[in-house]
């Protein structure tokens, strides 16, 4: 395929009244809030620990990691470099021009034979994205698909049960030269892509992760052999575990896992062995980390919050 070549190509007030109160209606008084809900009193979501397994000195892990069955992708702003996954070696490398489009790739993630970056122009406004795709076996650039100027800074892209996932990160930080916050970390947007990298559907980070990330956002992203989405910010040594919600807009947040001397950044799930790893990497030291996590340990809240009540319980 060619370099330059595409991949892809309210309701009415009332309603929205009705439906409010019929939430209201229904409530939520029998059932106790899940892990993570920012309710007074709600039970915070267990915090687990990782356990690091292999450390490997890399040149150019800024931004974060991709992985295959044998080799793993350190990926920097303009380069990625393809290292063999037993002994680390790098063995080729694409590089973007200084003065090419491709400036600042924030994570990849392996499909096959392509490695699919997430790319943006952080920090110039306004917020552009796009997938930059590469052949994984001569790591030339393969294909495009432009967002342009859309929900927020393109930062991670996954493939999970038939679709695609990513993150249009928000930002309080106010970048040099500007006045305004680049986008704000709330309008942070979690997405289900078709495709063709078409929205379908879109959710929320919880409050509480995004009042501890800001003023940067959500930095890395990866579904997990539990059939979790996992989730790391821009700075901290952790992951929150996800799962999708069965009602409303946030992301149902059920745990924390600390991963030791990680700084934040892009992580992948390595899914090509029996025994699962998480990849990381640690910036400060351009070192690309992987650990056993404890996915198995982590259980999903019980109850609901809701309830349907009859005559002489109605709520008013």
């Amino acid at each position: 395929m060619r370099a330059k070549t595409k991949i892809a190509a309210g309701a009415a007030a009332s309603l929205a009244a009705a439906t409010l109160a019929l939430v209201t209606v229904l409530g939520s008084a029998q059932a106790s809030a899940p892990a993570g809900h920012t309710a007074a009193g709600a039970a915070a979501p267990p915090v687990l620990t990782a356990t690091l397994d292999r450390t490997f000195d890399t040149f150019d892990a800024n931004q974060g990691v991709a992985v295959d069955k044998n080799y793993f992708y350190a990926v920097n702003n303009r380069t990625i470099t393809k290292h063999d996954k037993a002994t680390g070696k790098p063995l080729l490398q694409f590089v973007g021009d200084d003065d090419g489009p491709i400036i600042h790739m924030d994570s990849a993630t392996v499909v096959g034979d392509k490695l699919y970056a997430a790319t943006s122009n952080y920090d110039t406004t306004p917020e552009k994205s796009s997938v930059e795709v590469f052949d994984t076996r001569t790591m030339k650039h393969t294909g495009t698909f432009s967002f342009g100027i859309y929900r927020g800074s393109l930062t991670w892209l996954d493939r999970h049960d038939g679709a695609w996932y990513a993150a249009f990160a928000n930002y309080d930080e106010i970048p040099d030269g500007t006045t305004e916050p680049y986008g704000k970390t709330d309008n942070t947007q979690i997405v289900k892509l078709d495709d063709h990298f078409q929205v379908v559907e879109s959710w929320t980070v919880p409050q509480a992760i995004l009042d501890k990330v800001r003023p940067m956002s959500n930095s890395g992203g990866s579904w997990g052999p539990d059939g979790r989405l996992w989730l790391t910010g821009h700075d901290f040594g952790e992951a929150y575990v996800m799962n999708l919600p069965s009602e409303g807009s946030d992301l149902q947040w059920v745990a924390t896992v600390t991963l030791p001397n990680v700084e934040g950044q892009a992580i992948a799930w390595d899914r090509s062995t029996k025994d699962p790893e998480l990849w990381t990497i640690k910036r400060s030291t351009k070192q690309v980390l992987t650990f056993k996590a404890p996915y198995k340990s982590i259980s999903d809240p019980t109850g609901r919050q809701w309830k349907v009540v009859g005559p002489g319980d109605f709520q008013q």
